[in-house]
């Protein structure tokens, strides 16, 4: 049987190759020598000495899976070897990440950097023919580069992002492996009566995490608190009742994302036949997902489908067709149906047309979607429609023209649930999509 690490140190050389032939590719059309990638540094809170949790800049760990050490270079240019300069310094008052012995080790060139900086001594002499990308411009200035995030370079990079190695999709399995373990413990947690605060703790010590190993803060919602899209406010106290359970979590694998969601009911009632409606209905849009078509399409489709749901609920008293037209959906539907994952949770290059960045807008009647591009092999995508009872937006809706499409009592019944989403994690392929979150048996 292949361990993960066989398969990683399998799937790794095609992954640098990709990469070097991305770079090579991209310097020539900006007549640029190489690039250096600098991995960030600490960054302290104001008038502080503490300093804010590390992320490494994704362009760094697009190449290799340092995501915790600050400090440290890439010099490519796609022809040779690229180098690494890791920096381990010598510290007494931290721990020092000390270089580790894996796959991905005799891809680079390895230059030990004991004091930051220094960094010159390393770095090539002559920066005429070199980009800066990271986003520390003061550093980059002080070093003497010209080319600092040349916007025609990420936008080929960004663009060619979408599109993952066999090794990015391994890496993505692995970390959503992570994450349906510890939706499970959450689950479990909610069922037995905790607290918001308490399911998060569960969450994280199935996996063994600390509060700033997710790739982004959890959102762990009961009850009404559903209805907040991006609710992280974690009540430490029980509530009365449990009513519903919304947590859009994830996890991270060599700097790669999961980005998963589920809603449960406490009991068997109305809001459960709801949720199972929604499960269905999210199914339906991942079979839609197919090389070629139009995401923003596949978003329109999905909008109509959830306008289907409000009338077979009888939250609407007009067809999907008419509720289309007037827009009522986007009072429990207001946001997009999801966005390309990699080394970002909403990853780069969603609304490029092409090489050169060219913007694709999202419809006006769908501001909020996170990608226009068209739907290829080898991309993965969240799918993660929703269905909720906001109070401002259903204000908003009452006092419209359009009040009248909606039947206030069966509404009103649903604010204390606060609302739904079910998001999986999809790589696309030529013949099939794969539901990763699916496959690793989380429903």
């Amino acid at each position: 049987m292949t361990t993960l690490n066989e398969n990683l140190t399998k799937l790794f050389p095609a992954h640098i190759a990709q990469l070097q032939q991305m770079t090579k590719t991209a310097l020539s059309r900006e007549n640029l020598e190489g690039i250096v990638i600098h991995s960030g540094q600490e960054i302290k809170a104001f008038l502080d000495d503490n300093s804010y949790p590390f992320k490494v800049n994704p362009h760094f760990k697009y190449w290799l899976p340092l995501i915790d050490i600050p400090n440290s270079w890439l010099v490519v240019n796609g022809e040779d070897k690229p180098t690494l300069i890791y920096y381990q310094p010598i510290d007494f008052w931290h721990k020092v990440t000390p270089l580790q012995e894996s796959y991905w080790n005799d891809f680079f060139t390895i230059k030990i950097l004991t004091k930051a900086s220094d960094v010159d001594k390393l770095l090539p002499y002559d920066k005429k023919g070199f980009a800066y990308i990271g986003s520390h411009i003061e550093v980059a200035l002080a070093l003497g580069f010209e080319a600092i995030n040349p916007e025609p370079l990420l936008n080929y990079i960004h663009y060619h992002r979408g599109y993952k190695s066999k090794y990015e999709h391994e890496c993505i399995r692995q970390s959503s492996m992570l994450a349906v373990k510890a939706h499970q413990a959450a689950r479990h947690a909610f069922l037995q009566g905790d607290s918001e605060y308490d399911i998060q703790q569960a969450y994280l010590k199935s996996i063994g995490y600390g509060n700033n190993d997710t790739p982004y803060v959890n959102i762990v919602a009961l009850n009404k608190n559903c209805s907040i899209l991006h609710y992280t406010a974690l009540d430490k106290l029980v509530p009365q009742v449990h009513q519903s359970f919304l947590i859009d979590a994830g996890a991270n694998f060599n700097g790669y994302a999961a980005d998963i969601t589920r809603t449960y009911s406490y009991k068997n009632d109305k809001f459960a036949e709801l949720i199972a409606r929604m499960d269905q209905l999210m199914l339906n849009a991942v079979s839609g997902l197919k090389p070629g078509i139009s995401y923003v399409d596949l978003h329109i489709e999905t909008y109509k489908a959830i306008g289907e749901v409000l009338r077979e609920f009888n939250f609407i008293t007009v067809d999907a067709d008419t509720a289309t037209e007037s827009g009522i959906i986007s009072s429990f539907f207001p946001h997009g149906l999801g966005h390309h994952l990699g080394l970002q949770v909403h990853d780069v290059g969603g609304f490029m047309a092409d090489e050169r960045g060219t913007h694709v807008n999202a419809p006006a009647e769908h501001p909020f979607l996170r990608t226009s591009r068209t739907v290829e092999a080898n991309q993965v995508f969240t799918i993660e429609p929703g269905l909720y009872f906001i109070d401002s937006l259903l204000a908003d809706l009452k006092a419209s023209a359009n009040s009248d499409q909606v039947n206030w009592k069966n509404v009103n019944a649903m604010r204390g649930f606060g609302g739904i989403r079910i998001e999986d994690n999809i790589i696309v392929h030529k013949s099939h999509n794969e539901n990763i979150t699916r496959d690793l048996g989380l429903i």
